[in-house]
């Protein structure tokens, strides 16, 4: 009877731990059905937007971002150099967020059909007791410069203190690691 109850107690344990991480792995995208990506061969991404503590979060998010974007092959991504002289030249107050009329006028200077920006809404460690994760949040959109409208958005969140974590202590995966992962799904988002 004992076997029987270590069992069950075992299975419930298993099944709360696949509900956990079915529940944490949401996703929330538009996609201007109007919009034909297949014309999109070159893109900027501009500096993100910064909520976390950490100053230089952002770059490093966009790093990742950029690096594989340019994995994928799908599209060619200008060089951050290249997007800085064409924000300094069309005289961009906010690059992190350009208005319409902006994103239409660096796009004439830069020659890119869209432009990519994005908000780090969260980013480091998290604790809860003696457990401690790494957490990430991001939100990316995508602008096409011949409109300024914004044709796809997506968000991600990855990492933080598991049911697992909680009942067997742990530290999480690296922040490089779920920084990763967030990219790759936005990335999933983007190409489907």
């Amino acid at each position: 009877m004992r076997k029987m109850l270590n069992r069950r107690r075992t299975w419930l344990l298993l099944i709360l731990v696949w509900a956990a991480g079915c529940a944490a792995s949401k996703e929330s995208t538009f996609v201007d059905p109007n919009m034909d990506f297949g014309a999109i061969q070159i893109v900027a991404v501009m500096p993100f937007t910064n909520l976390a503590r950490d100053p230089v979060v952002p770059e490093r998010v966009r790093d990742v971002f950029i690096n594989k974007l340019l994995a994928t092959g799908a599209i060619y991504v200008l060089p951050p150099g290249e997007v800085a002289r064409g924000v300094s030249r069309g005289e961009i107050a906010t690059p992190t967020t350009p208005s319409p009329e902006e994103v239409v006028k660096l796009g004439g200077i830069i020659k890119a059909q869209a432009v990519f920006t994005g908000v780090v809404r969260e980013y480091g460690e998290v604790r809860s007791g003696t457990t401690t994760a790494s957490i990430i949040s991001v939100s990316l959109q995508m602008i096409e410069t011949q409109t300024g409208k914004v044709v796809w958005t997506a968000s991600s969140t990855k990492g933080g203190i598991t049911l697992w974590d909680r009942l067997f202590g742990g530290g999480g995966k690296a922040m490089n690691a779920v920084t990763e992962e967030a990219v790759d799904d936005l990335l999933k988002q983007l190409f489907r």
